[in-house]
C-alpha cells in the first residue's frame, strides 16, 4: 500500500507563504486525482485543492488565486503552493489518493 507523507508546514504570518509537499512511497502515476484538504479547529475537513494526472486542477473559493497546487511524476510528489495566507487558513492539511490519506501537517497563519 503506498504511503503519503506530508511535509512543510509551520507558523507563519498573514501575507506570507508556505510550500506543502506529499511525498508519496510508491508511484503516483497510478492516481488519476490527488488532493489536498484542510481541517480546522471544530470544523469538518474541507477540499482545498484536487489535481488529476493530466494536470488538470480544482480549487475551493476561498483558495482561488492564492493557492497553487501540483505535481511531480519522478520524485512522487505532489505540492501546494500557498500565498498571500491568511488566519482562517490555519488548519491540519492532509494529502490523498483514493482511499489513502497522510498524517496531515499543521499550517498556523498568526501574528
Amino acid at each position: 500500500q503506498v504511503r503519503l507523507v506530508e511535509s512543510g508546514g509551520g507558523l507563519v504570518q498573514p501575507g506570507g507563504s508556505l510550500r506543502l509537499s506529499c511525498a508519496a512511497s510508491g508511484t503516483i502515476f497510478r492516481f488519476n486525482t490527488m488532493g489536498w484538504y484542510r481541517q480546522a479547529p471544530g470544523k469538518q475537513r474541507e477540499l482545498v485543492a484536487t489535481i488529476t494526472i493530466g494536470r488538470s486542477t480544482t480549487y475551493a473559493d476561498s483558495v482561488k488565486g492564492r493557492f497553487t497546487i501540483s505535481r511531480d511524476g519522478a520524485k512522487n510528489t505532489v505540492y501546494l503552493q500557498m500565498n498571500s495566507l491568511k488566519a482562517e487558513d490555519t488548519a491540519i492539511y492532509y494529502c490523498n489518493a483514493d482511499t489513502i490519506w497522510g498524517q496531515g501537517t499543521q499550517v498556523t497563519v498568526s501574528s
